[in-house]
C-alpha cells in the first residue's frame, strides 16, 4: 500500500485531538449515550460516510467501502461515561455533573473518528470494506451484544479494538496472542434466616452470622476447587444485612461477580457457588438463594494471522521497539462477543507520561486522563490494521 498512513494521522492530529476534547466534556452514561451518537453520527456523514444506527439502543455503525472488491473488517469504539465526578482540572473537563469519560472512551472516539479519516481519504487503495462500530453500553457489558444481535457481524470477516492503559507507557503498544481479559458474571445471593431480639440469639437464626460463613467459604472454591493454573477470582461486592443494632437479622443480600478464563470451568461456578451457598447456609439453620448472571466472555487473541496483522501494522509505523509486553488482566470487556463472530484482535495503548497528571491513574479514577500524543498513534494503528487485513 501506497499511503503513508502515520503521515495523515499527523496531518488529522489536530482534528482528532479536538474531538478527544469534545466528547470528554460531554460524557453520557451507559444507556443514556444520546447526544454523543447523534454527534458522531454528524461527524460521519460529515465524512462522507453513510451511517445506520440500531433499533432500540444508542450507538452506530459506519461503512466505508474500498475502490475494489474485498473482505470487510470492522474497527470498535466504545463511547460510554462512569457515574464519577471528574477531579482531573483540565480545561475540558466533564460539563455534566457526576458523569466522566474515566475509562478513556473518550480517546476511543476519538481515535476512531480519526481512523476514519485517514482510510476516507485512501478509499481507492482499499480492497474490501471497513466498518467503524462506535459501541454504547460497554460499562456494564451490554452493547456489543445487543448489536450482534440486531445484525452487526453478519459479513465481517475480522474485528480489531483497543484500549488505552494507565498502565503502559504513551509510545508503546501492547498486543499479543493469548488470554487478555477475564469473562465476567454476576451474583447475588440472598440468606434468610428467623429474626430474635439480639440478647436471645438462641432463639432466632442469625442471617448475618450464616452470610459471613458462605463468604468465607466460598474462597476455598478459589483456592481448593479450582485449579491453581487457572486463573480465577471471585468477590463479594456488597453486604446487605440487618434492621437494628439489636435485633438478630432474617436476612442477608450479597452481590458479587466471577472473573475467569476457562470457558468450562466458567460454566461450573454457578453451582459450586449454589451448593456452598446452601450448605453453609443450612448448617446455621438459615437458607441460601442463588440468581446468576452471565455478563460476557473472556477476550482471547486466538487467531494467530489477525493478531500477527495488528503486530505488522504497528511495527510498520512505530518500529520494533513499540511492542512492549503487558499481563493479562482480570477485568473484563464485552468485545469478546464480537470475537464470537469473526477472529479478532484486542490490544492496549499506553497512555502514561510522567509530565501528564493524572495518565498514570488506573482507569476509572477521578483523575484519569491521556498524554494526548497517542491519540494519533492510536488512529494510525488501527486504520494500518484495516488497511493491511483488506490488502491480504
Amino acid at each position: 500500500m501506497a499511503a503513508d498512513i502515520k503521515a495523515l494521522a499527523a496531518k488529522y492530529n489536530d482534528y482528532i485531538v479536538e474531538r478527544r476534547r469534545y466528547y470528554h466534556a460531554h460524557p453520557e452514561l451507559t444507556e443514556h449515550e444520546a447526544e454523543t451518537t447523534e454527534s458522531i453520527v454528524k461527524d460521519l456523514e460529515a465524512m462522507g460516510l453513510s451511517v445506520e444506527r440500531f433499533d432500540g439502543m444508542y450507538g452506530c455503525v459506519a461503512s466505508l467501502k474500498g475502490a475494489k472488491p474485498g473482505p470487510t473488517v470492522l474497527l470498535r469504539a466504545d463511547i460510554d461515561a462512569l457515574p464519577v465526578k471528574e477531579a482531573t482540572g483540565l480545561p475540558f473537563a466533564s460539563q455534566n455533573e457526576g458523569r466522566m469519560h474515566a475509562c478513556g472512551h473518550d480517546a476511543h472516539i476519538a481515535m476512531q473518528l480519526g481512523a476514519a479519516k485517514i482510510l476516507t481519504e485512501i478509499r481507492d487503495e482499499l480492497r474490501g470494506t471497513v466498518k467503524f462500530f462506535f459501541q454504547p453500553a460497554e460499562e456494564l457489558a451490554l452493547g456489543a451484544k445487543c448489536a450482534v444481535d440486531r445484525g452487526l457481524m453478519e459479513g465481517v470477516d475480522a474485528v480489531y479494538g483497543a484500549h488505552v492503559w494507565g498502565q503502559l507507557d504513551a509510545g508503546k503498544v501492547n498486543i499479543e496472542r493469548g488470554e487478555r481479559m477475564a469473562s465476567c458474571d454476576m451474583f447475588t445471593l440472598t440468606v434468610r434466616g428467623e429474626a430474635s431480639h439480639g440478647s436471645a440469639p438462641h432463639l432466632g437464626r442469625d442471617a448475618v452470622a450464616a452470610a459471613s460463613a458462605v463468604i468465607m467459604a466460598l474462597q476455598t472454591i478459589v483456592s481448593r476447587v479450582n485449579n491453581p493454573l487457572n486463573s480465577l477470582v471471585l468477590t463479594v461486592g456488597t453486604f446487605d444485612a440487618g434492621q437494628r443494632f439489636n435485633i438478630i437479622a432474617d436476612k442477608a443480600v450479597m452481590d458479587g461477580t466471577v472473573r475467569t478464563f476457562d470457558p468450562k470451568f466458567r460454566l461450573k461456578m454457578e453451582e459450586m457457588i449454589r451448593k456452598t451457598a446452601e450448605d453453609v447456609a443450612a448448617g446455621y439453620g438459615c437458607t441460601a438463594e442463588l440468581k446468576y448472571k452471565y455478563l460476557c466472555p473472556a477476550v482471547i487473541n486466538s487467531d494467530e494471522k489477525v493478531v500477527e496483522t495488528a503486530r505488522g501494522a504497528a511495527v510498520k509505523l512505530f518500529g520494533e521497539e513499540v511492542l512492549a509486553p503487558f499481563e493479562k488482566l482480570m477485568g473484563s470487556e464485552d468485545f469478546s462477543f464480537l470475537m464470537e463472530k469473526a477472529p479478532g484482535v484486542y490490544g492496549f495503548i499506553g497512555g502514561r507520561s510522567e509530565n501528564v497528571p493524572g495518565s498514570g491513574m488506573s482507569n476509572h479514577h477521578e483523575c484519569y486522563t491521556v498524554d494526548e500524543k497517542i491519540l494519533p498513534m492510536g488512529a494510525a494503528l488501527a486504520a494500518q490494521f484495516a488497511a493491511d487485513f483488506l490488502a491480504q
